[in-house]
Order: C-alpha cells, then structure tokens, then sequence
C-alpha cells in the first residue's frame, strides 16, 4: 500500500471507530474494542477491501499511532478521540509538570475566554512535546502552541489520563493554566 491508500484507510478507520461505528454495522465492546474480524467485514461492505496485514500495517506504520490492537490482536480500537460514548478504561496518572496544546491563531480568543474545551469529544488533547503540539496546530494552519501547566492543574483536582500512544487527556483546560509558547 502506498501513503495515499494509508491515509485514506486511516482516516475511514478515525470515523467508524472513533465516531459513528454503527453506520457500517459495529458496535463498541467494553474498552472501545472491536474485533477485528469485524471490522474487515464491515470495510469490505463499504467496498475497502482490507487483509489482517494491511490492517496491522495502517496500525504500525500511522506516525500518530490513532489506532491499537488488543494482546491477543484480535481486537481493535481508537486510542482515542472518540465523540460516541466509550469508556476506554484508562487509568488516572499525575502528568508531566508541562504539556502542550496546538491550536491556530483564529481559536485563541475562545481559548483565552473559555479555557481549552472537549468539544464534541470526551477529552481535551494534549501532547507531551512542542514538536506534537506544532504538528497537531498545523493541521488548520500556522500553528499556535501553547503551554499547560498541568501540574498546578492536577493539583487543583483535574484528572488526567494518558493513552496508548501518549496524547494526554484531561476534561477541560481552564485559561488561567495556559500560556502561548514564546516564538
């Protein structure tokens, strides 16, 4: 498969596992998983014919790593992202002291207002790193970063999670613990 067929597999992947898995057919087990051999007789039903390999290869090869097989490999899901209800079972951590949202210039008004908010998802996302963050920002255009004080807003009470491929989550992210990273 090329790059081309990567992404677009991916992204069909993101829709139905993150949010709207029972337009082809899925229902989301316990965790947020869905068993594979499922999943590839749904894709082919929507005409994306898709091997076991192939599929493993989207999972292995996504630099965002969106998607994660169960031990066994039998299962499949989202890491994360998902705006259908899911609990992915994940378990509380303390945060690194800092983390790092991207976002574009156009959003910042709203973010200084209202703080970072989930949306339509079940977490605000935050990445570990600047370069993430850029990454992530750069995807609606010229990215803004901006800094999470995560630590003082843990130690406020909010709960954070970190998920498989290492996005952090967090319920909302109040004004007051956000700065804009110094250019």
């Amino acid at each position: 498969m090329n790059k081309n067929d990567n992404v677009k597999i991916s992204k069909f992947l993101s829709k139905y596992l993150r949010h709207d898995p029972q337009a082809i057919g899925l229902e989301l087990q316990e965790g947020g998983w869905v068993a594979v051999d499922d999943l590839l007789v749904a894709c082919a039903r929507h005409n994306l014919m898709l091997t076991h390999l192939e599929l493993a290869e989207i999972v292995e090869s996504s630099d965002k790593k969106r998607f994660a097989f169960d031990a066994t490999g039998t299962l499949i899901r989202a890491q994360q992202g998902h705006s259908v209800p899911v609990d992915l079972q994940l378990t509380p951590l303390a945060p690194p002291a800092v983390l790092y949202h991207g976002t574009v210039a156009a959003a910042l008004p709203d973010i200084w207002r209202e703080g970072l908010q989930k949306m339509s998802r079940h977490h605000v996302h935050l990445s570990p790193d600047v370069e993430t963050a850029q990454r992530v920002g750069g995807r609606r255009g010229k990215p803004v970063v901006l800094v999470v004080d995560a630590a003082a807003l843990h130690k406020a009470g909010a709960v954070f999670y970190e998920s498989g491929n290492g996005v952090w989550l967090v319920d909302q992210v109040p004004p007051g613990y956000l700065k804009e990273l110094a250019a």
